[in-house]
């Protein structure tokens, strides 16, 4: 166990500002900020300017530092950081999914080469300690699913919608303003953000690294007022919902919306709040909630990964080294409602099972089992909206002729 750490900081913005005023308040941690590293030479800080500096071979080169915490924006610039940090012995604290997901597997082999740590627990579900739980509780449990809300934006968003009546824009604007969602949102209203998460995830859960691409994603920026009447007059709520399975050496995954029934365990999930279900053959279903979103909770979870540091832990990748030898595949159907209002959009001859459709609010509605790559064809097109069902039955094809679910 190491007594003092020595951090140098990438970035200052919410969540470092967040992991600064954490660290001065936690007398359990042994560790100074020796230098931070950020862009803007003219922005007010609310700290000593002396802390500051714009060269990163300030923090890359300076062997007193022992831990680069990495909280940048840009996520091909962050990689090149932690590569750095990897190469020049020091380890690595990080928050940033899109990075993670896009470069995991190369962030695996850098740990293995320089036998130095990358921990990011703060990149999936904020204060949730998930990662950790995958890797260290559920390390020799055949887990089969994992499930939840990944995003604190969207799940507000959702909650005021549903709970406060206002309407999609406002409620956009007002996550803004508390600093849940980005003043460029898009990564989490269409779902990419989640999706990012759910990549790494994967890779603790199941043992596989996935690349963002590939990996389907809808958000709930096409969501209508529509949907959110059928919502209520159906009493359901709608959640921007992952999941990954296993089944027969194939792991499933998605980001989508979905129709919940008040009974789910994620329906009453609010706010910038997310959660997760861990599905396991020996400690069955468990549920973890926490905050998604915000400076504090982020600040939480690196924190932990910091203190984490002191006694030399680091990722195993347990899951990895066990005999199973699992592949991600798209090779699935979902049962799903679609709403639009351009016929030439969706037919009936698109669905690999047509339960039926209807026209009612001035939209066409369609019910169905569909395949995922459809799902991403749709999901390019302006003017439909995709709902999972309240089921959420994601089958394999030969099981969609049985009509046997793949996960009850």
């Amino acid at each position: 166990m190491r007594n003092n750490l020595t951090l140098g900081f990438f970035g200052f913005g919410c969540v470092g500002q967040g992991l600064y005023h954490v660290l001065a308040e936690t007398h359990g941690i042994k560790a100074t900020i020796q230098k931070i590293c950020v862009k803007n030479r003219n922005k007010i800080r609310p700290i000593s300017s002396e802390i500051f500096t714009y060269e990163k071979s300030d923090i890359l080169d300076n062997p007193e530092i022992d831990v680069v915490v990495e909280m940048i924006d840009d996520a091909t610039a962050a990689f090149d950081i932690v590569k750095a940090a990897l190469q020049n012995g020091k380890s690595v604290v990080t928050a940033n999914k899109r990075m993670l997901a896009e470069h995991l597997e190369e962030i695996y082999q850098l740990q293995q080469r320089y036998g130095k740590p990358v921990l990011y627990e703060a990149a999936v579900c904020g204060a949730i300690p998930i990662l950790r739980n995958l890797e260290e509780y559920y390390d020799n449990d055949l887990i089969t699913s994992i499930e939840g809300i990944f995003n604190g934006s969207t799940n507000y968003i959702l909650t005021k919608v549903f709970e406060e009546r206002k309407n999609y824009a406002d409620a956009l604007k007002q996550a803004q303003e508390l600093g849940f969602a980005e003043s460029d949102p898009r990564l989490d209203v269409k779902g990419f953000d989640p999706k990012f998460k759910l990549a790494i995830a994967i890779a603790h859960t199941f043992g596989v690294f996935v690349k963002p691409d590939q990996i389907i994603n809808l958000g709930i920026d096409k969501i209508s007022e529509v949907d959110l009447k059928f919502a209520r007059e159906n009493g359901y709520t709608i959640k921007l919902v992952v999941r990954a399975f296993k089944e027969n050496g194939k792991v499933y995954g998605l980001v989508a919306p979905q129709f919940l029934e008040p009974t789910n365990l994620l329906a009453s999930v609010r706010n910038e709040f997310n959660a997760v279900i861990v599905q396991g053959a020996f400690s069955e279903k468990q549920l973890f909630v926490g905050k998604g979103a915000g400076s504090y909770p982020t600040g939480s979870a690196m924190l932990s990964d910091i203190s984490a540091l002191t006694y030399d832990y680091h990722y195993e990748y347990k899951k990895r080294k066990q005999k199973d030898s699992n592949t991600f595949s798209n090779d699935a159907v979902v049962e799903v409602l679609v709403s639009f209002n351009d016929k030439s959009l969706v037919s009936p001859q698109d669905f690999e099972d047509f339960k039926g459709g209807y026209q009612g609010h001035g939209n066409q509605y369609m019910n169905g089992f569909v395949g995922l790559e459809k799902l991403r064809e749709w999901s390019a097109l302006e003017g439909i909206s995709i709902i999972l069902t309240p089921q959420f039955n994601l089958v394999s094809r030969t099981h969609l002729k049985q009509r046997q679910p793949l996960v009850a």
